[in-house]
């Protein structure tokens, strides 16, 4: 009879990002012995150097912003004083505050937080870089993603920055290429227009925001145009080079027809790749594809049994929600619980933090159209929303798609104010198998911007009221 292995943990994770600590608390409330190994600050990209910082930078641009409505009232504001440092550090202190508040749970928890780097991970066991090795009857990787660099363009954070590189900026270049029109890229683009930096942005696709629907991405690019963001579609940057202290950059667009461009510095947001190399994962035949993506199963499982693997190193989007709902997934099936399968990708809400704001989930109406599907289109345009208007907000729209028979809701876009609050009323009525008709007939309060959603729904039937 073989004898029992006595482990130091019930389950290691590798990496405190929203996917990593998510899943160490969750094995914990479910009485798990867990441990987390990170190398550097609690909180992973996200908290750290991704969505929490740059959202903290968005709401300094738009206080920045609204000095015009200032204006407009008669108030003079004396801008000479500005300080971007400032605006910075008020990024990082929202960094810095929630990067300590998720210590704060993994130890309120019981969850032993480890300051190490892992070099080999392997069944049933972590081996760090100091050469310690750590044993856990489960482990997972949760080890995230970083920028993606493109030959001719290699990040120095200097002149060529990453998403990172640009956070970390404490003077603002008086000029900036952005390549790659993806949430990153146009989020971007937002905060530096704000604080009066000329901004290019570069596409090779035909539209910005390629991934979201045509209509709502159009509403985007409108408003870019308006505030003198200059943008090239179906274009590539070419080639870059220093010239008189500044970038010269060259551009081709599809048909052929080159254009040179001189900026002070090029952020490169054209995608992330996953941070799966030296950990050993081939000697450990953890099963990776040849993107460095690992394989896994329903409940996140790995090809190597008691290790998983979740978030932005998994073929899953490459968002904090995402890993984060993984980790919790993997954690109960660890746990010995039953948890709901892998997700569904039409029900993932994704959201861009611009003005206005995009949200979205399911289908586009471009994709419905490619698959065939036979479907009917709801929109009402936030002009008609009583509440839009008296803010001076009434950029944009609501706008669903249903099965034309049966009604299911199909997917979602939203373009304008709060869009990224307002996309889990249509999300939830998804889950819930709810029906236009159902949304239409609820009383929604006067004025809300939500009553957009409302007048939508009620063109599946009846027709809006106020438009």
């Amino acid at each position: 009879m073989a004898s029992k292995v006595d482990y130091d943990y019930d389950l290691l994770i590798v990496g405190a990002g929203p996917g990593g600590y998510v899943a160490a608390i969750r094995a914990a409330q479910l009485g798990l012995k867990a441990a987390v190994i990170e190398k550097d600050k609690p909180g992973g990209v996200c908290l750290n150097i991704g969505c929490i910082p740059s959202k903290a930078l968005i709401h300094q641009a738009e206080i920045f912003s609204s000095i015009k409505g200032l204006s407009d009232m008669g108030i003079k504001v004396d801008q000479q004083a500005f300080d971007y440092k400032k605006v910075y550090a008020k990024s990082r202190a929202a960094a810095d505050q929630l990067s300590k508040g998720v210590q704060f749970l993994l130890k309120k928890n019981k969850v032993e937080l480890i300051q190490a780097e892992a070099e080999q991970i392997s069944k049933g066991q972590v081996t760090l870089s100091d050469g310690k090795k750590l044993t856990g009857k489960n482990v997972i990787i949760a080890t995230g993603s970083r920028p993606r660099e493109i030959p001719g363009f290699e990040i120095d954070e200097k002149h060529i920055l990453s998403s990172t590189g640009a956070l970390m900026l404490q003077k603002l270049p008086k000029s900036m290429l952005v390549l790659g029109s993806g949430a990153i890229g146009v989020e971007f683009a937002h905060i530096m227009n704000a604080f009066g930096v000329e901004v290019h942005l570069v596409e090779m696709l035909d539209r910005i925001l390629p991934l979201e629907d045509d209509e709502t991405g159009e509403v985007l690019s409108k408003s870019f145009k308006k505030r003198g963001i200059k943008m090239y579609t179906s274009t590539k940057a070419v080639s870059q080079k220093a010239a008189d202290g500044k970038l010269e950059v060259v551009l081709e667009a599809r048909e052929g027809k080159q254009t040179t461009l001189h900026v002070e510095q090029i952020l490169l947001s054209v995608g992330r790749v996953p941070n799966t190399e030296g950990l050993g994962l081939d000697k450990a035949d953890i099963k990776t594809d040849k993107g460095g993506f690992v394989d896994v199963g329903d409940y996140y499982q790995t090809s190597v049994p008691g290790v998983y693997a979740i978030g932005d190193i998994t073929r899953t989007p490459l968002l904090a929600h995402v890993a984060s709902k993984e980790g919790e997934i993997a954690a109960e099936h660890i746990a010995g619980k039953t948890p709901a399968k892998a997700l569904d990708p039409l029900s993932i809400p994704g959201a861009t933090y611009c003005e206005p704001e995009l949200a979205s989930f399911g289908y586009t109406e471009r994709q419905a159209k490619e698959k065939g599907i036979n479907y009917k289109k709801l929109t009402f345009p936030y002009r008609g929303v009583g509440k839009a208007v008296a803010v001076e907000q009434s950029e944009g729209l609501v706008k669903v798609l249903i099965d034309a028979e049966t009604q299911e809701l199909l997917g979602a876009h939203v373009a304008g104010a709060s869009a990224t609050d307002l996309i889990h009323e249509l999300l939830l009525a998804r889950s819930s198998e709810l029906l236009p008709e159902d949304i239409a007939n609820m009383i929604h309060a006067h004025p809300t911007l939500s009553e957009g959603i409302m007048e939508a729904m009620r063109e599946a039937k009846d027709g809006a009221i106020h438009m």
